[in-house]
């Protein structure tokens, strides 16, 4: 499964991509989303740590959310990411 979000400028998609992936482990980083508000999401990490990313809109956001469920519930694996501009690509599996 893959989806495309557009975040709020390329900093933004180049955050969420390296908070989602570690290529080198295969593994994935995000634990938790802690609160959305808005077009934001703030997001625990398995270090324990929360991380603020800006989404272009709240659609996106709830996008995001609803795809990346079934990852924090290890139901599927983040694949890849990959960062175009403003846009990241996502594949689970």
């Amino acid at each position: 499964m893959k989806i495309r979000i557009s975040c709020d400028g390329k900093y933004e998609a180049q955050k969420l991509s390296s908070l989602l992936f570690i290529k080198d482990s295969n593994e994935t980083y995000i634990k938790a989303i802690l609160n959305i508000v808005e077009n934001e999401v703030v997001v625990a990490l398995k270090d324990k740590s929360a991380h603020s990313v800006l989404l272009k809109n709240e659609t996106h956001v709830e996008i995001f959310a609803d795809f990346i469920q079934s990852v924090i519930d290890n139901e599927h694996k983040i694949l890849s990411t990959e960062i175009f501009g403003e846009d990241i690509e996502i594949v689970k599996g």
